[in-house]
C-alpha cells in the first residue's frame, strides 16, 4: 500500500522503517526542518528490547547504552548530595536499556530503507478519507493521495486533530511542565546528574556522554499556550521560577532562557476509546501519550510502530482488521503505562518541604 507516515519521532521512523521492510510504499512527513535529535536519555524496557532485536538493532543499541540513572543524586541548595536514586527506583522492568534520544533517532532513521520517501519541513494540513483513500493537503500546497495515513506526530498530533477533534478533548494534564536547554561547559568526566528541589519545583544538570543539559521542571494547573510559541514558553518558565533568587535555580534558568532550541512541554497524557477511524491510525505519543513520568514512552513507540506493521501484514487489504489488533495488541501497555506516572511525580517533584524530607529519607533508606 500507498502509505503517509505523519512525524519523525521515535514512532514515526520506526514505523517508516516497519511498513518499508514488508514492501509498501512509505512517505515520512515531518514538520521540523531536521531530524529532532535534542533531549535526556531514554528508556527501552521489557517486550521493546525483544522488538529491536526483531528489527535487526539490538546490537547498535547495546553500543551506545549508558548508564545514567546510576549516575543520578538530588542535592542541597549547596550542591551537596542528600539523596541517590537506586534503579530499582526508577525502573519498571528487570530488562532496562538506557540510551540518548540522539543515538537511538539516529540508529532508526539509518535503518530506514532507501526507498521511504522522507520529506522535512513540510505537515499535514488537511484529510478528506473518502471511504477507498485519504487525499492529504500539506502545509507546503502539494496535495496526494495515500491508502493508509499513520499519525506519529507525538502529543500535540495534527492528525489526530483533523480526524478525531481538538487535543483537549483527549488530554488528561498530570500537573507537571518540563523545560530542557542546552548546557554548554557543564560536561563532567564523572558524568554525575544533580537534582534540586523547591516545593514544586526542580531545577538541574543532567550530564551524559560528553553533554549536559539544564532540567526545570515546576507543578502547575494547564497553561493554555501555543506550541510553537517559543518566546511565550520561555515567559511561562520564567514565570514559573520568578521569586526562587538560588544560585543555582538562577544559573539554569538564564541557561534555558537564552537557548533558541529549548524544548518546553506538558506532562500530560492522550486517552482514546481508539486510536484508528477509517484509513487513518495513529502510534506513540499521537495516540496514547504516557508521559515522560512513565518512563514508557520509548517503549511504546517502538512496540505500536511493529505491531501495526506486523498485522498489516497479516491482513493484507482489510486494513480495519490490522487495526483493530493493533490496538488489542497494543492496549494493555498502554494502559500499564499510564497508570504508573503518580510515582515517577511525587519522586521527582514533591510539592512542600516535607514532602521533599520525606523523599529524601526514603531514597536514602533504598540505597
Amino acid at each position: 500500500m500507498k502509505i503517509l507516515v505523519s512525524g519523525a519521532g521515535v514512532a514515526g521512523l520506526a514505523g517508516a522503517r516497519d511498513l518499508a521492510t514488508r514492501g509498501h510504499d512509505v512517505t515520512l512527513v515531518e514538520y521540523a526542518p531536521h531530524l529532532r535529535l535534542t533531549g535526556t536519555p531514554i528508556d527501552i524496557r521489557g517486550d521493546a528490547i525483544e522488538i529491536t532485536d526483531r528489527m535487526g538493532l539490538l546490537p547498535q543499541i547495546r553500543e551506545h547504552r549508558i548508564r545514567m540513572s546510576e549516575l543520578m543524586q538530588f542535592v542541597d541548595a549547596d550542591g551537596l548530595p542528600v539523596a541517590h536514586i537506586p534503579m530499582a527506583q526508577v525502573s519498571d522492568s528487570d530488562d532496562d536499556i538506557e540510551i540518548v534520544r540522539e543515538d537511538l533517532v539516529r540508529i532508526l532513521a539509518d535503518a530506514i530503507p532507501d526507498s521511504v520517501t522522507i520529506r522535512f519541513g513540510d505537515s499535514v494540513e488537511a484529510l478528506t478519507d473518502d471511504g477507498d483513500g485519504v487525499d492529504v493537503g500539506f502545509r507546503s500546497g502539494r496535495t496526494e493521495r495515500y491508502d493508509l495515513v499513520v499519525g506519529a506526530d507525538g502529543q500535540h498530533s495534527a492528525v489526530r486533530r483533523l480526524v478525531f477533534g481538538p487535543e483537549r478533548d483527549h488530554l488528561r494534564h498530570l500537573g507537571v511542565y518540563i523545560a530542557l536547554a542546552d548546557l554548554p561547559g557543564e560536561a563532567r568526566p564523572d558524568r554525575v546528574s544533580s537534582m534540586h528541589n523547591v516545593p514544586g519545583r526542580l531545577a538541574g544538570i543532567a550530564r551524559f556522554k560528553d553533554r549536559a543539559l539544564a532540567v526545570l521542571m515546576f507543578r502547575s494547573e494547564w497553561l493554555d499556550h501555543d506550541h510553537h510559541d517559543l518566546d511565550a514558553q520561555k515567559k511561562l518558565l520564567a514565570d514559573a521560577f520568578a521569586g526562587h533568587s538560588s544560585w543555582r535555580i538562577r544559573r539554569l534558568l538564564d541557561a534555558a532562557l537564552a537557548d533558541p532550541e529549548l524544548f518546553f512541554d506538558s506532562a500530560s497524557q492522550i486517552h482514546m476509546p481508539s486510536w484508528h477511524r477509517g484509513r487513518v491510525v495513529l502510534v506513540g505519543d499521537a495516540g496514547h501519550c504516557a508521559a515522560f513520568l512513565s518512563g514508557r514512552g520509548t517503549s511504546l513507540a517502538l512496540t505500536g510502530a511493529w505491531f501495526l506493521a506486523e498485522e498489516l501484514g497479516r491482513y493484507g487489504a482489510d486494513h480495519a482488521a490490522a487495526f483493530e489488533r493493533y490496538e488489542a495488541r497494543q492496549r494493555p501497555y498502554v494502559t500499564a503505562a499510564q497508570q504508573r506516572v503518580d510515582e515517577g511525580r511525587e519522586r521527582l517533584i514533591p510539592p512542600t518541604w516535607d514532602a521533599i524530607d520525606t523523599r529524601n529519607a526514603r531514597l536514602q533508606a533504598a540505597s
